[in-house]
């Protein structure tokens, strides 16, 4: 063997080691990828009641059948509130690790409805990029047909992986408005800056396309974002902004992917009352629900 030859075997052979287990490994990520995003927990670890809390605990379907379970949580007040907040949480955990954020929006003398998507919680089925849509659709059918909440009074609120869920749900929905908080442009966008350096378009069945759906959305929009997200880079935050076509705000906060929200806890609240403030004056006296359970 001549050394041309030999130099050309050994950087084949070293080429079949690497390639191999790397489309190995990609061939498995693209088949269990849901099990990179979805991070579902079964144990209910508290309620609104912790807190002291009204709630009713709801059972309702997905517009596919599926079976979930959501908390109603009203203001408790009497009159009418200031309006319901639909919560679409993220990918982690389930409805009882969002007690706080209940509060904050119980305080604002609003209404929430926050649901378990499906695989989360009590919640039936396994989760899928598709599924949260459905379920999603069913949680607004619930809200508007069975509650008799006018559409009009609907604010939807999304974080994180929620915040795809709440904004596809606006673009086929009329909501008084859209929160969408910690939320990425798209699956292959975040995939693309976590892995830099990997093929990882082109695998990926996942889309959760959030940028698009903010371009149809034609409700007034506030996007939230830390420039300290750890997670999900600012500059998807802005990206988002920049998608919606207005009447839109974007409130820059401080923390992690996680707390941030806690940790800038005066801006944050004020970002959010301001907000509501907004829809208010421009609706006029349609953001109030008028509906007590």
């Amino acid at each position: 063997m001549t050394p041309l030859y030999a130099v050309l075997w050994v950087f084949m052979r070293a080429a079949f080691w690497v390639l191999v287990p790397l489309v190995f490994l990609f061939f498995l990520l693209y088949l269990f990828q849901g099990r990179f995003v979805f991070f579902p927990t079964a144990a209910m670890e508290g309620s609104p009641a912790d807190r002291g809390l009204f709630f009713e605990d709801v059972r309702f379907s997905a517009v596919d059948g599926t079976p979930l379970r959501g908390w109603f949580v009203p203001t408790g007040r009497e009159g009418p509130s200031q309006g319901a907040v639909l919560f679409c949480h993220g990918n982690a955990g389930n409805i009882s690790h969002r007690v706080e954020s209940i509060l904050l929006f119980h305080e604002m003398d609003l209404d929430v409805f926050i649901f378990d998507y499906r695989g989360y919680g009590e919640s039936g089925g396994k989760p899928s990029e598709e599924g949260t849509m459905r379920d999603a659709e069913g949680a607004w059918r619930y809200l508007t047909e069975e509650r008799s909440i006018p559409p009009e009074c609907v604010v939807l609120f999304g974080r994180s992986l929620g915040g795809s869920v709440a904004a596809c749900l606006a673009s086929k929905t009329t909501p008084a408005g859209l929160i969408v908080e910690s939320a990425f442009t798209s699956i292959p966008d975040l995939a693309s800056d976590l892995y830099p350096y990997l093929p990882v378009r082109p695998i990926l069945k996942l889309r959760y396309p959030t940028r698009n759906c903010l371009q149809r959305v034609r409700c007034p929009v506030l996007v939230i974002h830390s420039r300290d997200d750890e997670i999900i880079p600012f500059r998807h935050g802005k990206a988002l902004y920049e998608a919606a076509a207005g009447p839109k705000r974007f409130l820059e906060i401080g923390g992690g992917h996680n707390d941030g929200f806690f940790l800038s806890e005066k801006i944050y609240r004020e970002g959010l009352k301001d907000f509501f403030l907004f829809l208010r004056e421009k609706g006029g006296s349609r953001t109030k629900t008028g509906v007590r359970p």
